[in-house]
């Protein structure tokens, strides 16, 4: 009988579940991996063999199958190597199986059996709170993880969550990472002058309008538009948990702090679509969506493509960001302020 763990795979900001089968076949020696995986899952089987044996243990004899279900939801990332060597032990006898029944796994191995944080923690610590779980993960987004009010397992190695589970030694609680209430941010009274321009900036912010400073260089537009989200409420709770959780996916939480200062992103102008939107190969969120309930500053606006600039419009609208796959559909939230500055000609 095969023995499993549960994981998550992410379309957007959205953790949905997956199982994580593992079962010893006759055959060829070797460790397959099915179930639609991506690069970075594939090699999943490397990293667990050399963790094993940094366990001083061996990969079983024979065929290893580890199926990740459902099959046809596409896989991405590192955070599969938990939860296919803890299945791994369960099924060779080392730890209990009715251990990983009730717990969420999600983090990379590193070679010698050390846990490494992987993005996302966050949204699938909310992922394993709403699936009644425990959230087990490594030590480094323990603090992330516990912004999501559940259980969390956070373990510096692999060998510790085996203590852990067999009895012989408890891992410890973890505390949530600091709140930054706001920062230092730069304050409109550094600029002189300039009244009709910052009066501008106190019409927009109080309605949430979007603004756009046309004047010649070295007038101060930039300066003005940075000073913008000073002007701003800090980040509501609901907001907060919106903009923390697209910052996890993205890797940008610090050790687990959140703040409530208001996002502010200013992309190049050379910058391309996909880094606006969002998109790539794994389909992360693009600026707009990093500047979700903050403001996005696109300064020297001609200069931007055109491409680029047509594809802001509907996100703008809508207030969020939908990247269309082959095989599958993905949404970001992206409701910002924009704020633009030009040149007269």
């Amino acid at each position: 009988m095969a023995s499993g763990a549960t994981t998550v795979a992410f379309a957007g900001l959205e953790a949905k579940p997956v199982d994580v089968q593992v079962q010893l076949a006759g055959g060829v020696p070797g460790i397959v991996i099915v179930g639609l995986g991506d690069k970075a899952v594939s090699e999943s089987r490397e990293r667990v063999r050399a963790a094993f044996a940094g366990l001083g243990l061996a990969v079983p004899a024979g065929r290893v199958i580890v199926n990740l279900a459902p099959a046809d939801l596409p896989k991405e990332g590192a955070h599969y190597d938990l939860p296919i060597a803890l299945a791994l032990l369960a099924e060779i006898g080392v730890m209990p199986k009715d251990a990983l029944e009730t717990a969420l796994a999600f983090g990379e191995l590193g070679l010698d059996g050390s846990l490494a944080a992987t993005p996302g923690a966050l949204p699938a610590a909310m992922a394993a709170q709403a699936m009644g779980l425990s959230f087990i993960c490594a030590e480094a987004s323990g603090a992330e993880a516990a912004w999501a009010d559940g259980r969390v397992i956070a373990a510096p190695s692999l060998i510790a969550l085996v203590n852990h589970f067999r009895g012989s030694g408890v891992v410890r609680p973890v505390a949530r990472g600091a709140l930054v209430e706001g920062g230092p941010t730069p304050d409109l009274r550094d600029v002189r002058g300039q009244e009709q321009a910052k009066r501008a900036l106190e019409i927009a912010a109080a309605g949430g309008h979007n603004i756009l400073l046309c004047g010649p260089p070295g007038s101060g537009k930039s300066m003005l538009a940075q000073r913008l989200p000073g002007l701003l409420p800090p980040l509501s709770a609901a907001e907060l948990l919106e903009v923390s959780q697209i910052q996890s996916v993205a890797g940008m939480l610090d050790r687990g702090r959140l703040t409530r200062t208001r996002p502010f992103r200013a992309p190049h102008h050379s910058a391309s679509m996909a880094a606006l939107v969002g998109g790539g190969l794994k389909a992360r969120p693009g600026e707009i969506s990093l500047a979700h309930h903050g403001v996005l500053f696109l300064d020297e606006l001609p200069e931007f493509a055109p491409q680029a600039l047509d594809a802001l419009r509907q996100p703008l609208e809508t207030g969020e960001v939908s990247i269309a796959r082959a095989n599958h559909r993905i949404t970001y939230p992206a409701r910002v302020m924009l704020a633009a500055a030009m040149n007269p000609c």
